[in-house]
Protein backbone atom coordinates (compact mmCIF):
# COMPACT_ATOMS: atom_id res chain seq x y z
CA UNK A 1 0.00 0.00 0.00
CA UNK A 2 2.49 2.63 1.16
CA UNK A 3 5.53 3.40 -0.97
CA UNK A 4 3.79 4.58 -4.16
CA UNK A 5 4.61 8.24 -4.64
CA UNK A 6 1.76 10.58 -5.52
CA UNK A 7 0.91 14.21 -4.80
CA UNK A 8 -2.27 15.86 -6.08
CA UNK A 9 -1.61 19.18 -4.27
CA UNK A 10 -5.13 19.10 -2.83
CA UNK A 11 -4.27 20.64 0.54
CA UNK A 12 -2.10 23.26 -1.13
CA UNK A 13 -5.01 24.24 -3.37
CA UNK A 14 -7.31 24.58 -0.35
CA UNK A 15 -4.79 26.84 1.43
CA UNK A 16 -4.35 28.98 -1.69
CA UNK A 17 -8.12 29.23 -2.20
CA UNK A 18 -8.63 30.28 1.42
CA UNK A 19 -5.96 32.98 1.24
CA UNK A 20 -7.18 34.27 -2.12
CA UNK A 21 -10.57 35.15 -0.63
CA UNK A 22 -8.96 37.74 1.67
CA UNK A 23 -6.30 38.98 -0.73
CA UNK A 24 -8.26 41.89 -2.19
CA UNK A 25 -9.48 43.86 0.83
CA UNK A 26 -8.99 47.63 0.73
CA UNK A 27 -8.99 50.25 3.45
CA UNK A 28 -10.18 53.86 3.03
CA UNK A 29 -9.30 56.62 5.46
CA UNK A 30 -11.18 59.93 5.52
CA UNK A 31 -10.79 63.25 7.27
CA UNK A 32 -13.41 64.95 9.46
CA UNK A 33 -15.14 66.35 6.36
CA UNK A 34 -15.57 62.91 4.79
CA UNK A 35 -12.89 63.43 2.15
CA UNK A 36 -10.77 60.42 1.23
CA UNK A 37 -7.17 61.00 2.26
CA UNK A 38 -5.75 57.50 1.85
CA UNK A 39 -6.64 54.23 0.13
CA UNK A 40 -4.59 51.11 0.66
CA UNK A 41 -4.74 47.39 0.03
CA UNK A 42 -4.47 45.43 3.26
CA UNK A 43 -1.43 43.10 3.09
CA UNK A 44 -1.99 39.39 3.57
CA UNK A 45 0.57 36.85 4.81
CA UNK A 46 0.68 33.23 5.93
CA UNK A 47 2.19 32.79 9.37
CA UNK A 48 1.46 32.58 13.09
CA UNK A 49 0.05 35.60 14.88
CA UNK A 50 2.70 35.48 17.60
CA UNK A 51 5.41 36.02 15.02
CA UNK A 52 4.04 39.43 14.08
CA UNK A 53 3.31 40.40 17.69
CA UNK A 54 6.90 39.70 18.70
CA UNK A 55 8.08 41.77 15.73
CA UNK A 56 5.93 44.68 16.89
CA UNK A 57 7.19 44.51 20.49
CA UNK A 58 10.83 44.34 19.42
CA UNK A 59 10.52 47.38 17.13
CA UNK A 60 7.64 49.50 18.35
CA UNK A 61 8.82 52.53 16.38
CA UNK A 62 9.43 50.51 13.19
CA UNK A 63 12.97 51.77 12.86
CA UNK A 64 14.28 48.62 11.25
CA UNK A 65 14.49 48.36 7.48
CA UNK A 66 12.08 45.40 7.43
CA UNK A 67 9.02 46.58 9.33
CA UNK A 68 5.63 45.09 10.11
CA UNK A 69 2.99 47.56 9.04
CA UNK A 70 -0.53 47.70 10.37
CA UNK A 71 -3.23 46.98 9.42
CA UNK A 72 -2.42 43.47 8.31
CA UNK A 73 -4.22 40.16 7.71
CA UNK A 74 -2.62 36.81 8.45
CA UNK A 75 -3.73 33.20 8.59
CA UNK A 76 -2.41 29.76 9.45
CA UNK A 77 -3.46 26.11 9.65
CA UNK A 78 -4.56 24.96 13.10
CA UNK A 79 -5.11 21.25 12.45
CA UNK A 80 -6.64 18.44 10.41
CA UNK A 81 -9.39 15.99 11.35
CA UNK A 82 -11.19 13.10 9.66
CA UNK A 83 -14.87 13.75 8.92
CA UNK A 84 -16.80 10.47 9.25
CA UNK A 85 -20.12 12.15 8.37
CA UNK A 86 -19.00 12.61 4.74
CA UNK A 87 -17.51 9.13 4.27
CA UNK A 88 -17.97 7.65 0.77
CA UNK A 89 -18.13 4.06 -0.44
CA UNK A 90 -14.54 2.81 -0.36
CA UNK A 91 -14.94 0.26 -3.18
CA UNK A 92 -16.29 2.68 -5.79
CA UNK A 93 -13.84 4.25 -8.21
CA UNK A 94 -13.50 7.18 -10.58
CA UNK A 95 -12.67 6.29 -14.18
CA UNK A 96 -11.18 8.49 -16.90
CA UNK A 97 -9.54 7.84 -20.25
CA UNK A 98 -5.86 8.70 -19.99
CA UNK A 99 -5.01 12.07 -21.50
CA UNK A 100 -3.08 11.59 -24.74
CA UNK A 101 -3.67 7.82 -24.84
CA UNK A 102 -7.24 6.73 -25.49
CA UNK A 103 -6.30 3.06 -25.09
CA UNK A 104 -5.43 3.56 -21.40
CA UNK A 105 -7.94 3.94 -18.57
CA UNK A 106 -7.09 5.75 -15.32
CA UNK A 107 -8.91 4.63 -12.17
CA UNK A 108 -8.91 5.98 -8.64
CA UNK A 109 -10.75 4.98 -5.47
CA UNK A 110 -13.14 7.37 -3.76
CA UNK A 111 -11.48 10.19 -1.80
CA UNK A 112 -11.27 10.47 1.99
CA UNK A 113 -13.13 13.36 3.72
CA UNK A 114 -11.09 15.67 5.94
CA UNK A 115 -11.59 19.01 7.65
CA UNK A 116 -8.83 21.58 7.93
CA UNK A 117 -9.07 24.34 10.54
CA UNK A 118 -7.80 27.81 9.68
CA UNK A 119 -7.31 30.81 11.93
CA UNK A 120 -7.49 34.24 10.34
CA UNK A 121 -6.43 37.31 12.28
CA UNK A 122 -6.88 40.99 11.49
CA UNK A 123 -4.35 43.30 13.17
CA UNK A 124 -4.71 47.09 13.27
CA UNK A 125 -3.62 49.98 15.46
CA UNK A 126 -6.83 51.96 14.93
CA UNK A 127 -10.26 50.63 15.81
CA UNK A 128 -11.91 52.03 12.66
CA UNK A 129 -9.33 50.29 10.43
CA UNK A 130 -10.04 46.93 12.06
CA UNK A 131 -13.81 47.40 11.83
CA UNK A 132 -13.58 48.26 8.13
CA UNK A 133 -11.71 45.03 7.41
CA UNK A 134 -13.97 42.84 9.53
CA UNK A 135 -17.10 44.32 7.98
CA UNK A 136 -15.84 43.40 4.52
CA UNK A 137 -15.45 39.75 5.58
CA UNK A 138 -18.35 38.76 7.82
CA UNK A 139 -21.33 39.42 5.45
CA UNK A 140 -20.09 36.70 3.06
CA UNK A 141 -20.16 33.92 5.67
CA UNK A 142 -23.67 32.80 6.65
CA UNK A 143 -21.97 30.91 8.18
CA UNK A 144 -20.24 29.35 5.17
CA UNK A 145 -18.82 30.52 1.86
CA UNK A 146 -18.20 28.02 -0.95
CA UNK A 147 -15.28 28.06 -3.37
CA UNK A 148 -14.68 25.73 -6.32
CA UNK A 149 -11.21 24.27 -6.75
CA UNK A 150 -9.63 22.02 -9.37
CA UNK A 151 -9.56 19.24 -6.83
CA UNK A 152 -7.80 16.53 -8.83
CA UNK A 153 -6.33 17.58 -12.16
CA UNK A 154 -5.22 14.03 -13.03
CA UNK A 155 -8.84 12.83 -13.06
CA UNK A 156 -10.42 16.12 -14.15
CA UNK A 157 -12.37 16.52 -10.90
CA UNK A 158 -13.63 19.89 -9.65
CA UNK A 159 -15.29 20.13 -6.27
CA UNK A 160 -17.01 22.78 -4.14
CA UNK A 161 -15.26 23.36 -0.82
CA UNK A 162 -17.37 25.06 1.90
CA UNK A 163 -15.49 27.40 4.24
CA UNK A 164 -17.39 27.67 7.53
CA UNK A 165 -16.92 30.56 9.96
CA UNK A 166 -17.04 29.09 13.46
CA UNK A 167 -16.27 32.03 15.75
CA UNK A 168 -14.95 35.60 15.94
CA UNK A 169 -12.73 36.79 18.78
CA UNK A 170 -11.57 40.27 19.81
CA UNK A 171 -8.44 41.42 21.62
CA UNK A 172 -7.06 44.88 22.42
CA UNK A 173 -3.70 45.14 24.18
CA UNK A 174 -3.96 48.91 24.65
CA UNK A 175 -3.52 48.53 28.40
CA UNK A 176 0.06 48.99 29.54
CA UNK A 177 2.84 51.56 29.23
CA UNK A 178 2.58 54.50 26.83
CA UNK A 179 5.61 53.22 24.94
CA UNK A 180 3.83 49.98 24.11
CA UNK A 181 2.40 49.89 20.61
CA UNK A 182 -1.32 49.23 20.38
CA UNK A 183 -2.54 46.24 18.39
CA UNK A 184 -6.25 45.51 17.91
CA UNK A 185 -6.73 41.89 16.87
CA UNK A 186 -9.82 40.18 15.51
CA UNK A 187 -9.43 36.40 15.36
CA UNK A 188 -11.69 34.29 13.14
CA UNK A 189 -11.79 30.50 13.16
CA UNK A 190 -12.75 28.68 9.96
CA UNK A 191 -13.23 25.07 8.88
CA UNK A 192 -12.76 23.93 5.28
CA UNK A 193 -14.35 20.64 4.22
CA UNK A 194 -12.36 18.92 1.48
CA UNK A 195 -11.30 15.48 0.24
CA UNK A 196 -7.91 13.77 -0.08
CA UNK A 197 -7.27 11.47 -3.04
CA UNK A 198 -5.16 8.34 -3.32
CA UNK A 199 -2.94 7.22 -6.21
CA UNK A 200 -4.14 6.84 -9.80
CA UNK A 201 -3.85 3.42 -11.46
CA UNK A 202 -3.64 2.93 -15.23
CA UNK A 203 -4.80 -0.10 -17.21
CA UNK A 204 -5.51 -0.96 -20.82
CA UNK A 205 -9.06 -0.69 -22.16
CA UNK A 206 -10.76 -4.08 -22.56
CA UNK A 207 -12.24 -4.37 -26.06
CA UNK A 208 -13.08 -8.07 -26.20
CA UNK A 209 -14.72 -10.33 -23.64
CA UNK A 210 -14.89 -14.05 -24.34
CA UNK A 211 -16.32 -16.90 -22.24
CA UNK A 212 -16.38 -20.62 -23.08
CA UNK A 213 -19.09 -22.82 -21.52
CA UNK A 214 -18.80 -26.51 -20.71
CA UNK A 215 -21.62 -28.92 -19.85
CA UNK A 216 -19.24 -31.48 -18.38
CA UNK A 217 -15.74 -31.20 -16.89
CA UNK A 218 -14.02 -34.62 -16.96
CA UNK A 219 -10.43 -35.05 -15.89
CA UNK A 220 -9.18 -35.11 -19.46
CA UNK A 221 -10.24 -33.35 -22.67
CA UNK A 222 -13.37 -31.48 -21.58
CA UNK A 223 -15.65 -30.65 -24.49
CA UNK A 224 -16.74 -27.05 -24.83
CA UNK A 225 -20.29 -26.46 -25.90
CA UNK A 226 -20.67 -22.70 -26.33
CA UNK A 227 -18.61 -19.50 -26.67
CA UNK A 228 -20.02 -16.07 -25.86
CA UNK A 229 -18.12 -13.04 -27.24
CA UNK A 230 -18.78 -9.33 -26.72
CA UNK A 231 -17.03 -6.54 -28.68
CA UNK A 232 -17.71 -2.78 -28.91
CA UNK A 233 -19.59 -1.35 -31.86
CA UNK A 234 -17.84 0.21 -33.69
CA UNK A 235 -14.64 -1.73 -33.03
CA UNK A 236 -12.58 1.48 -33.18
CA UNK A 237 -14.50 3.07 -30.28
CA UNK A 238 -12.50 4.48 -27.36
CA UNK A 239 -13.45 4.25 -23.70
CA UNK A 240 -15.00 7.73 -23.61
CA UNK A 241 -16.95 7.33 -26.89
CA UNK A 242 -20.67 6.64 -27.23
CA UNK A 243 -20.74 3.04 -28.43
CA UNK A 244 -22.84 -0.12 -28.40
CA UNK A 245 -21.99 -3.84 -28.24
CA UNK A 246 -21.85 -6.78 -30.64
CA UNK A 247 -22.77 -10.08 -29.01
CA UNK A 248 -21.84 -13.37 -30.70
CA UNK A 249 -22.67 -16.92 -29.62
CA UNK A 250 -20.80 -19.89 -31.15
CA UNK A 251 -21.38 -23.62 -30.60
CA UNK A 252 -18.70 -26.35 -30.63
CA UNK A 253 -18.42 -30.14 -30.30
CA UNK A 254 -14.61 -30.36 -30.06
CA UNK A 255 -12.22 -30.52 -27.12
CA UNK A 256 -10.14 -27.49 -28.02
CA UNK A 257 -9.17 -24.76 -25.55
CA UNK A 258 -8.53 -21.10 -26.15
CA UNK A 259 -4.92 -19.94 -25.73
CA UNK A 260 -4.92 -16.30 -24.47
CA UNK A 261 -1.27 -15.84 -25.46
CA UNK A 262 -1.73 -16.71 -29.13
CA UNK A 263 -5.43 -15.84 -29.36
CA UNK A 264 -6.13 -19.17 -31.07
CA UNK A 265 -7.83 -22.45 -30.19
CA UNK A 266 -5.60 -25.45 -29.57
CA UNK A 267 -6.03 -29.10 -28.72
CA UNK A 268 -7.37 -32.21 -30.34
CA UNK A 269 -10.40 -32.12 -32.61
Amino acid sequence: MLGQQFYHETMRKVVVAFGTIFNNIHLVRKDNNGNTIQTMKVPLAYGPREKFLVRLREDADLTKQVAVTLPRIGFEIQGLSYDATRKLNRVQRFKKVKTGNTKQLDTQYMPVPYNVDFQLYVMAKQSDDALQIVEQILPYFQPDYTVTINDNADMGIKRDVPLILNSVGYEDNYEGEFQQRRAIIYTMDFTAKFYLYGPVSSSKVIKTVQADSYTDMPDQSPKREQRYTVTPSPATADADDDFGFNETTSFFTDAKEFDPETGEDKGQV
